[in-house]
């Protein structure tokens, strides 16, 4: 099968199921069926194309003019093929999980929850294909309005307001200043379309942009990017901490901050160039930036007893890894960059489902009522461990070598600042993560009871919820293993920088 036929399905696919899931959505076993088929499919497709990526093939597809000069296609290189990857990888233990999480909690409207879900799979896919600025942005203004319905899925008033915020900065951000950057792209280059180098670096060359005009373009891009969650522009995260967990899930791993910073990272590589950020320094600024957000960020997810509030703030400084490598503009920087984009999204979608699991089988959100948890749900709180090791960055977790490739960068740049500042963060990583499995497996369960019914007996959840944490905990372990071959698959967008 042609390899163009394949992106084309792995387009489809994601909107197909959710047509069938609304198509179905009266019979309940029939639509989870459908969603999980779909997502299935998808995984197949995609690790076929992603072996023929590997192996050097560049598959294009032109989805047609919007408008006169502005075509949007489709052409997938290195690192978009692993954000697909990751997308269409983690949807398949997502939609298990949130088929045991919404039954065993008896949310309501299932049926657009699971449709909405696939669509924002489809604007994920979309932005890792996209071959062109046009084609990146439109894709990435669909997943905020998808992703809408899933914030305020619960329809409360304060459902509502988080929504409002979700839906206000992120707009706002990208129009005001995203969609201005790009206007100004296209007029300093002539083209949108991502090209190895950079496409700017004909521009300076040329005397057409000057330095402090390409830092404030720089600027622009990343403070429009909101889902990047950049410090002052991380509100809408924390906010949309209301959803249903599941919503989380998606939210911090699977797609819409993964949708930012893969965003950054595109524009650093192929709108910039490598080259061009060197030769300038115009981004050891954002640098610092992203340095001051991963220091920050950690220090307020100290001071958050509700588990989700915690989780996000930890996203927060997460994410700003990945800008900090795209900042610091060296082919380690980059690759760590694309490597941490894989191993956060596994670590820390096990610990959104470990946060899911353990509300539908106790009703408890706050740290301070898990003591002696662990030891009515093992597995859970055992895999909440694993990742955790993951997100600090100590072996065996995958993010060892992402964060290892990132602290190899601020030095080999002789940013020491920086160099200090993951350290700093990963010593308040274990401040803020650790304490949880340890209280929930040594602390006293008599505590987790006192403002509860006293004769509730706890268990795991459905093994719906179980098994996915499980298998995503083992991925945790799995990738610091499989991290050279991310590694080298990723080289060739470093290779002729």
């Amino acid at each position: 099968m042609a390899s163009e036929t394949l992106v084309l399905m792995s387009l489809v696919l994601p909107l197909l199921t959710a047509v069938l899931v609304v198509n179905f959505r009266n019979f309940p076993n029939l639509r989870e069926c459908c969603s999980i088929l779909g997502s299935s499919l998808l995984l197949l497709v995609n690790v076929i194309l992603a072996t023929r990526v590997v192996a050097g093939e560049r598959p294009e597809l032109s989805l047609g003019i919007m408008i006169p000069r502005f075509e949007m296609g489709v052409s997938i290189e290195p690192l978009g093929m692993l954000f697909a990857i990751v997308a269409s990888g983690l949807w398949v233990p997502t939609t298990f999980y949130a088929i045991g999480y919404m039954r065993g909690h008896n949310e309501s409207h299932q049926a657009r929850f699971f449709a909405c879900f696939a669509i924002a799979i489809f604007a994920a896919l979309a932005a890792a294909y996209a071959a062109d600025l046009f084609t990146l942005f439109i894709a990435y203004e669909l997943m905020t309005l998808c992703t809408y319905p899933l914030v305020t899925h619960h329809g409360t008033e304060t459902a509502r307001n988080a929504g409002r915020v979700y839906l206000g900065l992120l707009l706002t951000s990208s129009i005001t200043l995203f969609m201005l950057a790009i206007a100004w792209t296209w007029f300093l280059a002539g083209t949108l379309d991502f090209r190895q180098g950079g496409i700017l670096q004909d521009a300076f060359a040329s005397g057409k942009v000057r330095r402090t005009e390409l830092m404030v373009l720089l600027g622009m891009f990343a403070f429009g990017i909101g889902k990047a969650a950049l410090m002052p522009f991380h509100r809408w995260l924390p906010a949309a901490m209301v959803a249903p967990t599941p919503v989380s899930a998606l939210l911090h791993a699977v797609a819409v901050v993964k949708v930012g910073v893969f965003t950054i990272l595109k524009v650093a590589v192929y709108v910039f160039g490598i080259d061009l950020l060197q030769q300038t320094g115009i981004s050891q600024w954002l640098a610092y930036v992203a340095g001051v957000t991963i220091v920050v960020s950690s220090l307020i997810a100290m001071t958050k007893d509700n588990l989700k509030a915690r989780l996000a703030y930890s996203t927060i400084g997460q994410l700003a890894y990945v800008t900090l490598g795209a900042a610091l503009a060296t082919p380690a920087g980059i690759l760590g960059s694309g490597l941490h984009i894989v191993m956060h999204a596994v670590a820390k979608i096990t610990l959104f489902f470990c946060a899911g699991a353990i509300y539908v089988a106790t009703h408890k959100s706050n740290i301070s009522q898990f003591d002696g948890l662990g030891r009515k749900m093992p597995w859970t709180f055992a895999a909440f461990l694993v990742a955790s090791v993951s997100i600090i960055g100590l072996p065996p977790g995958g993010g060892a070598w992402s964060k290892w490739l990132l602290a190899t960068s601020t030095a080999e740049t002789h940013l020491y600042l920086l160099t200090a500042a993951l350290m700093i963060s990963s010593l308040l990583n274990i401040a803020y993560l650790i304490p949880i499995p340890l209280r929930a497996f040594w602390g006293d369960l008599t505590a987790s009871v006192r403002t509860s019914d006293p004769t509730e007996t706890t268990t795991e959840a459905p093994l719906f919820c179980v098994i996915p944490l499980c298998l995503t905990a083992g991925g945790s372990v799995a990738l610091f293993f499989l991290a050279d071959w991310i590694h080298s698959a990723l080289l060739p967008i470093v290779a002729s920088q």
